[in-house]
């Protein structure tokens, strides 16, 4: 017999997604990002809307597996070397940032009027960014792979330790002090090590030959991908750590296997799905009532978290020697608060240090904050450009990222070709110019890609295409070309595009050279030449009329007239 419940949660679920598809559309057409679009889709079905959203334990488990998912999909892209390089980076500016943020924070709500105890427990809820949101959004602008991208992940994962030891205590606390916080933390630590130690032998012993087997069978691939990164994430839960570094630890475990891409082409789709459960949970869980009258003080807090946070991270990374432009770029993406922000403020609650009044403040403050970031994340290159002129007096000369000495005797060089942009097409250009015995240097803003092709024994240098004062310093005399193949990350071609900016700037410099750029849509070619580019690549139209032209290479004439006018349409179609 047919479990009515069941039905009912089906219902429910199915007028969900029907929400999300009507809202996300509207959002769409009002090119709003699609996050906001779905957090706005629980807050219409939560208690503060509609309140159809009673199948809480359901909605939970999908979203839960759509964070495991999504953070195995960003270990897929972490390289270990990387890791390691970056690491000390992350440790120093995440503990610095924790450490500063906590401090003004507890300052501004002691102005603000809160007591003592409420003021620490809320600059503390204030000082963790939301792992899932900067993670979907830099996903969705490909810029994991981005300097400021991996120093930002680097961050949300030491803000996830503390956090994690913040909980410990708090539930040592609630236990009526038995037992010392000190050991459970000992033993989160050790805890820590060994799943970290085991990740690192299944690395060097089994990942490579098992991914080899199962990539036999994409379908037992994917299969094993999701249940490998569920065991990681609930091994990581069940040791006092969190399902996002287990389902962190399980993505870096294949990360540097050769099947790495064909585990997050299949993925991607499946966490897109489930992750909308995620947005609509977290809307659905916002209580706007409990609230109550602190609007002043959450916009006030919430001004602190937007503006606040990321200037202390711009100044901690200005500090350490990073380009005023990353550390502008991390700022901005880690100005909102995390959902471990609320469970935080529940414990909090559930222990009877601060009331129900309190928690409502951080949840608007949640709301505010993750809604605003979600803006200013996909604007960030466009709001970089307004506020350039006021960073420059922060940023130390000896950038991180960059060897100095070398770049400097790299570019009193001269060159034939300055290629912007190091990535497979790029790389693969810059091969071949090699090997026609031109002369070229490239330039990038990824230390791991410039650090690569200098190996491949390409001259590269670390720097953004889009930084005038960067592309003066260039060996622009001499040269005969500059190529971009920066990666397109919009859908459109807009005034602050990075290919029009180099156009823009290697004309200022009085540039005479002539100047190629990539794209991948035919209706951008004109725009492009429009800005005075000499010759606009097309990648994929390229190799495909290089293909057809090598299917036929050598045919004799007369098989090639018996083609009939329809199979030629049928061919080029």
């Amino acid at each position: 017999m047919a479990d009515p419940h069941s039905g009912s949660v089906f219902y429910e679920i199915a007028m969900l997604l029907v929400l999300a598809a009507g809202v996300g559309f509207i959002g769409f057409l009002l090119r709003q990002p699609l996050i906001v679009s779905f957090i706005a889709v629980g807050l219409l079905a939560g208690p503060s809307g509609l309140d159809i959203v009673h199948a809480e334990e359901q909605i939970e488990l999908f979203a839960e597996l759509g964070i495991v998912l999504l953070l195995f999909l960003v270990g897929l892209k972490l390289d270990v070397n990387l890791i390691r390089k970056l690491g000390p980076a992350a440790l120093a500016t995440g503990l610095g940032q924790v450490s500063a943020t906590a401090a003004l924070g507890f300052a501004a709500c002691l102005a603000l009027g809160l007591g003592m105890t409420e003021s620490i427990y809320v600059a503390i809820a204030l000082t963790f960014s939301s792992t899932i949101i900067i993670v979907k959004l830099l996903s969705d602008k490909r810029a994991i792979d981005s300097l400021y991208g991996r120093v930002s992940l680097g961050i949300l994962i030491i803000q996830d330790l503390v956090v994690v030891i913040a909980m410990i205590v708090l539930s040592a606390i609630s236990a009526g002090g038995e037992g010392d916080p000190r050991i459970a933390v000992a033993m989160v630590a050790l805890n820590g090590a060994l799943l970290v130690g085991g990740v690192g032998a299944f690395i060097r012993f089994v990942a490579e030959p098992l991914a080899e087997r199962l990539a036999q069978s994409p379908e037992l691939l994917v299969a094993f991908a999701i249940g490998w990164a569920a065991l990681l994430g609930t091994s990581a839960d069940v040791l006092g750590l969190s399902k996002e570094l287990g389902g962190l630890l399980a993505g870096v475990s294949f990360a540097s296997t050769r099947f790495r891409e064909a585990m997050a082409s299949r993925l991607s789709p499946l966490r897109d799905f489930l992750l909308l459960f995620f947005f609509i949970a977290l809307g659905a869980g916002l209580d706007l009532s409990l609230a109550g009258g602190m609007l002043v003080t959450a916009i006030a807090l919430s001004l602190f978290v937007l503006v606040g946070k990321p200037a202390i991270i711009f100044l901690i990374m200005s500090q350490m020697g990073y380009r005023k432009r990353s550390g502008f770029l991390a700022g901005v993406t880690l100005s909102q608060i995390s959902e471990f922000s609320l469970i935080f403020m529940a414990m909090a609650v559930s222990i009877g240090h601060v009331g129900d009044e309190v928690i409502g403040l951080v949840t608007l403050v949640a709301l505010i904050t993750i809604t605003a970031s979600s803006y200013s994340i996909t604007y960030a290159k466009s709001i970089y450009k307004i506020v350039e002129p006021i960073l420059g007096p922060f940023e130390r000369k000896a950038a991180a990222g960059s060897d100095e000495e070398e770049n400097e005797q790299t570019l009193a060089r001269k060159y034939d070709v300055l290629l912007f942009g190091l990535g497979r097409f790029g790389g693969a250009v810059a091969q071949r110019l090699k090997a026609q015995n031109m002369s070229v240097l490239g330039v990038d803003f990824n230390p791991s890609a410039v650090q690569r092709w200098r190996a491949e024994g390409v001259d590269a240098v670390y720097g953004d295409a889009t930084d005038p004062e960067f592309i003066s310093h260039l060996p622009l005399s001499g040269s005969r070309w500059a190529v971009s193949a920066v990666p397109e990350f919009d859908a459109s071609l807009t005034a602050d595009d990075a290919r029009l900016s180099l156009i823009r700037t290697l004309k200022s410099q009085n540039y005479q050279g002539r100047i190629a750029v990539t794209c991948h849509r035919e209706v951008d070619v004109e725009p492009l030449r429009a800005a005075d580019a000499d010759l606009v690549l097309l990648p994929f139209q390229d190799a495909a009329d290089r293909a057809v032209e090598l299917l036929f290479e050598g045919e004799r004439p007369e098989r090639m007239e018996v083609i009939e006018p329809d199979d030629q349409i049928e061919l080029a179609s």
